[in-house]
């Protein structure tokens, strides 16, 4: 009797004990419930959802089509729209379209715009074929220029090839060029070039460097290669060196590697530690025999 009485107990202690664990766990679960439904998902039980839920349900879903409208989307059902939201939703339309004309997006219809408004994608257009021939890209139709026009585009092309030929761009057309045109372009060739040996990337000719550019690209040259060593990159050419400077880098890699031996951490050579050095090593930082 005392063992059954003293079971019962335990279980209602449990049971209470898990009473908060339960309470709190069913908002949860709803709460996630009437996300479900309001976001769309499959997810979603609407036998769960209480009056007010349902009412929040339809809310969100109204607002979610009215979205899907205004973004042109198919899911759209304009029928559930009201007039005020469906007068919205067409003025909005039209605006769309009237920006996608004079963009020249080709979802355009130029049968929805006004007079005025086909009149303003004109004037657009042309602007935007007069700055395509004038930047040489997109489809520019010369046809459609006018005669001052045409001269512009001429003059603006002429500038953006002398702005090719200075930069090293491959549409650069030399035989356009004036005899002053000619003369900046090779000084800007020659900058380029001198720069590109300076500085140890892109194409070098050190052949048309001039004595002091060549002595400039030999120590910039002897920098990187220092730098390099330094660094220990694959790319140091330690022949290259000077006396002085190999010895600098032989002293820092020894006390490098004899701090990594004292300390036990990073690579270590013991072979290249003095016998005094080998001595101060504790040994437990010694590398381990195999």
């Amino acid at each position: 009797m005392n063992v059954t009485l003293r079971r019962c107990l335990w279980a209602e202690v449990a049971y209470l004990s898990l009473w908060p664990v339960l309470l709190f766990a069913q908002p949860s679960d709803s709460a996630q419930n009437l996300a479900n439904c309001k976001n769309g998902r499959e997810a979603c039980d609407r036998s769960r959802l209480s009056e007010s839920e349902s009412a929040d349900v339809a809310l969100a879903r109204h607002g979610r089509n009215i979205s899907d409208c205004r973004n042109g989307y198919d899911s759209c059902d304009r029928t559930k729209l009201t007039a005020p939201e469906a007068i919205a939703l067409a003025v909005a339309d039209h605006r769309r379209n009237v920006s996608d004309c004079n963009d020249g997006i080709a979802s355009c219809d130029q049968s929805k715009l006004t007079r005025s408004e086909a009149r303003e994608m004109a004037v657009a257009e042309h602007l935007r074929n007069l700055s395509d021939c004038k930047d040489r890209i997109g489809a520019c139709d010369r046809s459609k220029l006018t005669q001052p026009e045409a001269g512009e585009v001429n003059e603006a092309r002429r500038q953006l090839n002398v702005s090719d030929c200075k930069d090293g761009a491959g549409l650069c057309d030399h035989s356009t060029l004036t005899p002053s045109e000619t003369s900046e372009v090779a000084a800007a060739e020659h900058q380029r070039n001198a720069q590109n040996c300076q500085d140890g990337w892109g194409e070098c000719d050190r052949a048309k460097l001039t004595p002091l550019e060549a002595g400039q690209s030999a120590v910039a040259d002897h920098q990187r290669n220092l730098s390099a060593c330094r660094a220990g990159e694959e790319t140091c050419d330690y022949s290259k060196l000077t006396a002085p400077e190999a010895k600098l880098l032989a002293d820092a890699e020894h006390k490098r590697n004899y701090t990594a031996c004292l300390k036990g951490h990073g690579y270590c050579d013991p072979s290249r530690l003095t016998p005094s050095e080998a001595g101060a090593i504790p040994a437990e930082h010694k590398p381990l025999r195999r």
